[in-house]
């Protein structure tokens, strides 16, 4: 059987993996990509922590609002990329430095 530590140890990786490729990349998409590894790092400790709640489905029930959250993020947040790519040329953070023209 696995221990709720090896859960937990996995979703520290990935959560620490999301947070290395958000301070190291300059691409916006791939800024996106480490903030869902994130949420999916949240999203697993929910499900293991609700594994081993024998009285209640209450951590399945959060993650999967959290799933629906990170979906619709994830698609709120491409609609901004698109209309940026649009505007400006690029996808690079760093080089977008006014909001309007």
């Amino acid at each position: 059987m696995i221990a709720l530590t090896d859960f937990m140890l996995v979703s520290a990786v990935l959560f620490c993996v999301g947070l290395f490729i958000i301070v190291t990349k300059k691409n916006a998409i791939q800024i996106l990509i480490g903030i869902e590894l994130m949420l999916n790092a949240a999203i697993l400790n929910l499900v293991a922590f609700g594994k081993y709640d024998r009285i209640n489905n209450s951590g399945q029930v959060f993650a999967l609002f959290a799933i629906i959250l990170a979906a619709a993020t994830t698609a709120v947040a491409l609609a901004i990329i698109l209309n940026v790519y649009k505007q400006y040329k690029t996808i690079d953070p760093d080089k977008i430095t006014q909001l309007r023209d």
